[in-house]
């Protein structure tokens, strides 16, 4: 007999795994390497987090902050009841009440999508705020899946978690300084002039990028068994990313976005894969 109720909870799941394979590859093939049933709570955060951030950077002739709005009380309303219709909210709630992922965290990723609507400058106070909430919280979401229920391993590895997701945001910022300045009228880091990026200012950014970088690999050693490779995929093609980014002059990077290619993450994911199951990695 059918079970409704688990169909459209599965039904729902695979929605948000859907949205994470058409939006970013490098994502999905990180995923992919987690323990398997660490797949379907981590595809629920990043398709809420991925509809989030669509509505602040897409939707140009829409309202966007009413959009936001009823994106924030359809939320906690789904968590709050336990349901709802939009698949992306529903799977979204399924795991926040099954993880006990915090309120915090969700109200600092809602309102760093807000800043998105009204900053286009950035003060220190501003940036550390835009990036904990836009990318901090966002490994703790994760992290709180990862650890499954166990707090003193999330405490101890919490700021390992806010360590990678600032590198990844950074590394973000550094990669679409172009299209973020000509298509939205952000430049992120504070202080920082489009037309007067330059070596020394590119120097800087990367200086405290590396320092993020090896904080939160120490944390990646430490994670539970499951969700280590994953993490330490996505921590490798960032840093790969970050590596291409440091060797181009700074005029490159405002003229155009650095990526790498499809064939090359793959490349990267069995690299890692053997390393790690041969004891290497």
């Amino acid at each position: 007999m059918v079970d409704h109720k688990q169909l459209f909870d599965e039904t729902a799941l695979e929605c948000s795994k859907l949205i994470t394979q058409r939006y970013s590859t490098s994502f999905t093939l990180g995923i992919r390497t987690l323990h398997k049933e660490l797949h379907l709570p981590i595809y629920a955060i990043y398709g809420f987090v991925r509809y989030a951030d669509e509505i602040v950077d897409t939707f140009h002739d829409k309202d966007k902050q009413a959009l936001l709005d009823a994106f924030r009380e359809d939320t906690y309303r789904a968590i709050r009841e336990g349901i709802s219709l939009n698949p992306v909210l529903h799977a979204f709630q399924l795991i926040v009440n099954q993880y006990q992922i915090e309120r915090e965290l969700i109200d600092a990723f809602l309102t760093s999508m807000e800043m998105d609507l009204d900053f286009t400058r950035y003060n220190d106070s501003k940036y550390k705020e835009y990036i904990y909430g836009s990318a901090e919280v966002v490994g703790l979401m994760c992290l709180r899946v990862f650890c499954k229920g166990d707090s003193q391993t999330y405490d101890r590895l919490r700021g390992a978690a806010c360590k990678l997701g600032a590198a990844f945001q950074k590394v973000n910022f550094l990669r679409d300084l172009k299209s973020d300045y000509e298509e939205r009228g952000r430049v992120y880091f504070p202080g920082v002039e489009f037309k007067d990026f330059n070596r020394a200012i590119k120097s800087e950014i990367e200086a405290d990028i590396e320092q993020d970088f090896d904080e939160a690999l120490i944390g990646i050693h430490q994670l539970p068994k499951g969700a280590m490779l994953g993490v330490k995929i996505a921590y490798l093609y960032y840093r790969k990313l970050f590596s291409k980014i440091k060797e181009l002059p700074p005029e490159v990077i405002t003229q155009q976005r650095i990526r790498i290619p499809n064939g090359r993450k793959m490349a990267l994911l069995v690299r890692t894969y053997f390393g790690y199951k041969t004891g290497l990695g």
